[in-house]
């Protein structure tokens, strides 16, 4: 009993004087910023796709106010905003319509590189190109048909504006030639987005299997 009493305290002393000994690790500062700041670019590219759309989508609404005002009021030459006075009506359609083309074609882009990126068994990485123009031809039919629509309307309620011009900014061309430009818009992208989103299941279902090549399916 006595030799038993003896060895408990060497045995606590032995585990005292290697804890005292033992380095304690402890995160440096810079990883913890590292870690902190550190952003992922898919993230990142998501924000971009995100605001892109966003913009797009209040671009979109101005340019529909101005055509209701141009179509219903005939006051396309009073401010937008009274708080901006220079700033007409139909300016800011204008201006709206433009930062919609580019903003609405980058976000679809962006969208588009995000899904061909995700991994999957059978999908083949588009290239980026193809994307693009997928993405611009999309935002155009979209666009175009918004715009014949409203040229359309404006015919019914305003006939003689056909042969006006467009806007004051430019003489050419006139509200009748935009709208045929509009329905050529939208015969040729409809077309190009329906042979792009065919052709890219196309391209996934053609693979090589044990040296044979499998039948495509059926595009949709």
């Amino acid at each position: 009993m006595v030799v038993a009493q003896n060895a408990e305290p060497d045995q606590i002393s032995l585990i005292a004087a290697s804890l005292r000994h033992r380095p304690i690790s402890t995160p440096s500062r810079g990883s913890i910023v590292s870690g902190v700041r550190k952003v992922s670019p898919g993230r990142q590219k998501l924000a971009v796709e995100s605001v892109a759309f966003g913009l797009g989508y209040t671009a979109v609404l101005i340019w529909i106010g101005s055509a209701l005002v141009a179509s219903f009021t005939g006051g396309e030459a009073n401010p937008y905003w009274p708080n901006v006075p220079h700033l007409r009506t139909d300016t800011a359609g204008v201006i709206a319509f433009a930062i919609a083309v580019v903003t609405l074609s980058v976000s679809r882009y962006l969208q588009l590189r995000r899904r061909a990126s995700a991994p999957a068994e059978t999908q083949r990485e588009r290239p980026a190109r193809l994307l693009a123009v997928q993405a611009i031809a999309e935002t155009a039919v979209i666009l175009a048909t918004g715009m014949v629509i409203y040229l359309s309307l404006n015919a019914v309620t305003h006939p003689e504006t056909l042969r006006l011009q467009l806007t004051h900014l430019w003489p050419w061309p006139s509200v009748g030639t935009v709208r045929v430009i509009g329905l050529a818009i939208c015969l040729a992208g409809t077309a190009t987005s329906r042979y792009l989103r065919a052709s890219s299941h196309f391209r996934a279902d053609v693979t090589d299997v044990e040296g044979d090549v499998r039948r495509p399916a059926a595009i949709p």
